[in-house]
């Protein structure tokens, strides 16, 4: 499965590497919703959530959903600043059905949920439509779109707010340890673009990232089998510490193409014996699974909701999940009537970095 992005256009405003704050903040928020994707921050994560005031503590978890599972496309900016304040203003020009839009297909459950217009803002049906999707996915969930459709001017100044206060808390300290590492990663990136052309600058980026072999289109390996255009723009391929194994990549309709890739090193697996091994490869070896466990890996799911995202029957869904849950690549919880399935990230990583990145993308 693939994401396209085509860049056919004047070669110079192709690609261009750029260093963000507001991305890496996003990234940072990212790891303190889900440490478990990222091991190697796994301390950090805890000795941030371990100095948090407990009303921020509280107000990221009340708008996590703008980056736990995907990014909102405001938070990866195209035209990165040199400092978070400028990119938060440039935030803040965005019209308000825009916004509310990007917000509310995260906190209707990602990039597989489709807003089409006309705006919720303005279209009671529209409306009706994203508060269900809302509340099917938890309470939390509901309550946050209920009130950014309330009233956008207040929840967007709390975002803010919110992000502002991250960087005193922990941003600020954090973007001055990694902040030399991106700019070099950025001028390797920029001086290969130039020197050796678009192929080499992309495989540079990631295994992942592709330049299709008539020049005009980037192939991204993604969940999703999607197309966009940079419309002659570019496409903003941004590096992060905080980021790997992800990739994120900006496509909806109406913003340009950003990507996000990382530039730590990978950290080395744990060995697990061949019997382990084994059962696992043999769950993993049908694609089913394999879009499935994708899936599982943005957030938890029902054998409901992932039959149907993925137009198939609940009990074609539920033989597949019996046999990732044989092989302990998966976690299941009840909740009243229904289970919900989630990633097992440990056993996951344990079979090695270039599968957990896979996955994870």
């Amino acid at each position: 499965m693939t994401l396209r992005i085509d860049i056919s256009g004047p070669p110079s405003e192709q690609l261009r590497f750029v260093a963000s704050p507001l991305a890496e903040l996003t990234a940072m928020l990212h790891v303190l919703a889900e440490p478990g994707h990222h091991p190697q921050h796994v301390g950090w994560a805890a000795d941030v959530w371990a100095g948090l005031r407990p009303e921020l503590a509280e107000r990221l978890t009340e708008a996590e959903f703008l980056w736990r599972s995907s990014q909102a496309d405001f938070l990866l900016p195209a035209r990165p600043r040199p400092t978070l304040a400028e990119e938060l203003d440039d935030v803040d020009r965005i019209d308000d059905d825009t916004y509310v839009t990007a917000a509310l297909v995260m906190t209707c459950g990602g990039s597989r949920v489709h807003l089409a217009a006309p705006s919720p803002l303005s279209d009671a049906p529209a409306r009706e439509r994203a508060l269900d999707v809302a509340q099917a996915r938890g309470a939390r969930q509901e309550a946050f779109a209920e009130r950014l459709l309330a009233d956008p001017a207040a929840v967007r100044a709390r975002v803010r707010d919110t992000l502002e206060q991250c960087a005193e808390a922990f941003f600020d300290a954090a973007w001055s340890g990694v902040a030399v590492r991106l700019a070099t990663d950025v001028r390797l990136k920029n001086d290969l673009l130039k020197r050796q052309g678009v192929g080499a600058a992309l495989a540079s980026v990631s295994g992942a990232v592709t330049l299709a072999p008539d020049g005009d289109c980037i192939v991204v390996d993604k969940l999703q089998d999607k197309a966009t255009s940079a419309q002659g723009a570019g496409v903003t391929f941004v590096p992060s510490v905080f980021c790997r194994p992800h990739l994120a990549v900006v496509h909806a309709p109406g913003w340009q193409p950003v990507v996000q890739y990382p530039v730590a090193e990978p950290s080395p697996s744990e060995p697990v014996s061949l019997e382990t091994v084994t059962l696992r490869l043999e769950a993993l070896a049908h694609p089913v699974r394999l879009r499935l466990l994708r899936t599982l890996a943005r957030g938890t799911h029902t054998t409901g909701e992932l039959a149907h995202a993925w137009e198939l029957s609940p009990p074609e869904v539920s033989r597949h999940l019996a046999v990732l849950r044989r092989a302990d690549l998966l976690t299941a919880r009840r909740e009243g009537r229904y289970v919900r399935y989630a990633l097992n990230i440990p056993d996951l990583t344990a079979l090695g970095t270039d599968l957990l990145a896979a996955v994870l993308r």
